[in-house]
């Protein structure tokens, strides 16, 4: 199923990077290429994930994927939401321009942590993602790198309630507008 999501936005983002980006006009520091874009994300976790700007420099981040955890031993759904702040850019070029972002959301974890009955456990996390984002000028495509603390709250789950985890992840948006 990897592979074929995988296949599936590649060829998406293919076929159509020749498309314009739209940018806003405001006196901030950063100013984002386009509205809304959607990737992959690869890391913790893997799968979808997308970033709606509200204003030229902030933006809801979010995505829903796998995520697997070696300490866990398990794997399962990961869905967040996050609130993003792009206050400075840090390197502006002719082909990119490189803002740093910080943020703060949630997410919701469900996972199987070993065989047997009664392994399932959820969690509700506190997310701080911290990132950069290498935002293409010349085509509607942008990198992104983030470690992201997590303030975790476990349920069903017997080795803790709660764990400071800290998430890598890298990613690659297409831009629609």
């Amino acid at each position: 199923m990897k592979t074929t999501l995988v296949a599936v936005v590649l060829v998406a983002l293919i076929g159509t990077a020749s498309a314009g980006r739209r940018s806003f006009n405001s006196s901030s520091d950063y100013q984002s290429n386009g509205v809304f874009g959607l990737g992959i994300e690869l890391g913790a976790p893997d799968g979808l994930n997308g970033k709606l700007f509200l204003t030229p420099s902030q933006a809801l981040d979010f995505g829903i994927g796998e995520m697997f955890h070696y300490y866990y031993a398990g794997d399962g759904l990961h869905v967040y939401v996050d609130y993003l702040w792009h206050p400075k850019e840090l390197v502006r070029t002719e082909a990119f321009k490189l803002p740093f972002y910080i943020g703060v959301g949630g997410r919701l974890w469900f996972f199987d942590y070993g065989p047997g009955n009664n392994t399932n456990a959820s969690v509700f996390g506190i997310r701080v993602p911290i990132g950069m984002t290498f935002d293409m000028n010349n085509v509607p495509l942008d990198i992104f790198v983030q470690l992201v603390p997590t303030f975790d709250f476990y349920r069903n789950y017997d080795r803790h309630d709660f764990y400071l985890d800290v998430d890598f992840s890298l990613g690659i948006r297409y831009w629609f507008s």
